[in-house]
């Protein structure tokens, strides 16, 4: 049972960002700091990848891990309560990344994805590096 009224659950859910989150700012800091230009948010590819390199036709995803249902320990959280919609949100979330990715490499770019967890542990850079010089 949710010990938030449904009101207020709703008014906290909706201040949650989808852009400019702390992991997606922290890893586009580092890898501008190491010298690696990107576009933000490009609205015209699948899934407006979070950071896209247009001379390396290259993409990279900053999911969370409960929104994208990692298999880490954040994104196995379970709701408690309206658990059948988040249970289908989520779902279909991990549905629409995998298509996304799909398309995205069907034209001709790379696709990454650094996960939340990855960023909180620190252990997400040298993966990325390797992503953008190979």
């Amino acid at each position: 049972m949710d010990r938030l009224t449904p009101d207020r659950r709703s008014r906290l859910m909706s201040r949650i960002r989808s852009k400019d989150t702390k992991p997606e700012v922290e890893v586009r800091s580092t890898l501008h700091r190491m010298g690696y230009r990107n576009v933000l948010h490009k609205r015209g590819l699948p899934g407006t990848p979070d950071l896209v390199f247009p001379a390396r036709r290259k993409v990279l995803f900053v999911h969370g891990c409960y929104w994208h249902g990692h298999t880490c320990k954040y994104g196995k959280a379970q709701s408690k309560s309206n658990v059948e919609f988040w249970h289908k949100k989520m779902d279909a979330n991990r549905r629409r990344d995998r298509r996304n990715a799909r398309k995205l490499r069907a034209a001709g770019w790379s696709v990454a994805t650094v996960w939340e967890c990855q960023v909180k542990q620190g252990k997400w850079l040298d993966r990325i590096v390797l992503f953008l010089e190979g």
